[in-house]
């Protein structure tokens, strides 16, 4: 990733994208970070508020325990709505440290950005002097070898890492541009640090992941990917049962709506009890999948073609005979 030009490790995520939003805010002087709802970023205090994944299945508001003033400078917007951001940076100029985002959001289930939205955000963030931070705790290394940055061509200030980094081990990082890092202590006054990070199996294990993910494994990744939603879709379409399968590369998940997915509103609009009953049905057959709507689902390189083709065959299977409760109203 030539975006990240210096690099400290954490023990998660949620640390990497805690730290990287308190680097924001020290090294542009501004208190106030705008993200986006569904968009999940770990636990850490400022940015729990109208958080996916978990927090989106349970139907929790956040979570009880988070004051009003950790969380009153935490600004949402609508994933792809370009006019949303545009407008609190007006409403509140020169005060916006940063926009963090996840590049492709993949804990209100996979949403892909509009064309031109990631674009947008580089372009307010540099007119605003704010900063841009992606979150690639998942597309980080899944969608391509330098993330989603490199799929996008879009270049943020500071990128989050986790999860593929580590080779399944715990670990998680944050980076970017060597004038911003070098405010991290001991070279500058942002303080951070953790007894594990950096921990030497975890990156040991993340080197010999980044050997193996050449060119080849993108590509049976991008295939897999293909397949998978192709016969999701249509094993669906067969059924008469109206789903929307959103994919970019590797990540994908099955939404139970006719309509389009774009943001959180409209993945909130899809069945979780559908997709409860179909998750069950699935895992009956063998196969697991997120037990929630708003989760992403992954093909990995060890889905191999006669993984696949049970898979295949078990979706297939799946959506036959299969009864959903009627939508409320």
């Amino acid at each position: 990733m030539p975006a990240v030009e210096m690099l400290r490790l954490t023990s998660s995520g949620t640390e990497a994208a805690m730290s990287a939003v308190r680097l924001a805010r020290a090294a542009t002087g501004r208190a106030k970070l705008i993200k986006f709802a569904g968009g999940y970023h770990g636990h850490a205090d400022a940015v729990l508020v109208e958080a996916g994944s978990g927090v989106a299945t349970l139907g929790i508001p956040g979570t009880p325990g988070i004051t009003a003033g950790a969380a009153g400078d935490t600004l949402v917007a609508s994933f792809n709505a370009l006019p949303e951001v545009e407008a609190a940076m007006m409403r509140w100029p020169g005060q916006i440290a940063a926009i963090i985002v996840e590049p492709v959001a993949g804990n209100m289930g996979v949403v892909p950005p509009a064309p031109g939205f990631l674009e947008g955000l580089r372009r307010l963030t540099r007119a605003d002097g704010s900063l841009l931070i992606f979150d690639e705790v998942i597309t980080g290394f899944r969608l391509a070898r330098g993330g989603a940055q490199e799929r996008f061509g879009v270049t943020p200030d500071l990128t989050c890492l986790g999860k593929v980094l580590g080779g399944g081990l715990p670990i998680g990082a944050y980076g970017g541009r060597r004038a911003i890092m070098e405010q991290v202590a001991p070279a500058g006054p942002v303080y951070q640090a953790g007894t594990l990070s950096g921990n030497p199996l975890a990156v040991a294990a993340g080197l010999a992941t980044l050997d193996v993910l050449d060119d080849r494994a993108y590509r049976q990744l991008e295939a897999a990917g293909a397949r998978v939603a192709a016969t999701l879709q249509s094993a669906a379409n067969a059924a008469g049962i109206a789903i929307t399968v959103n994919r970019v590369g590797s990540m994908l998940t099955a939404f139970f709506t006719g309509g389009p997915v774009h943001d959180y509103a409209t993945a909130r609009q899809a069945s979780a009890a559908a997709y409860a009953s179909w998750f069950q049905r699935l895992q009956a057959k063998g196969v697991s999948l997120p037990p929630s709507q708003f989760e992403a689902a992954f093909v990995s390189t060890a889905h191999d073609e006669e993984a696949l083709a049970f898979l295949g065959r078990a979706m297939s299977d799946s959506f036959i005979g299969l009864r959903l409760a009627p939508a409320p109203g």
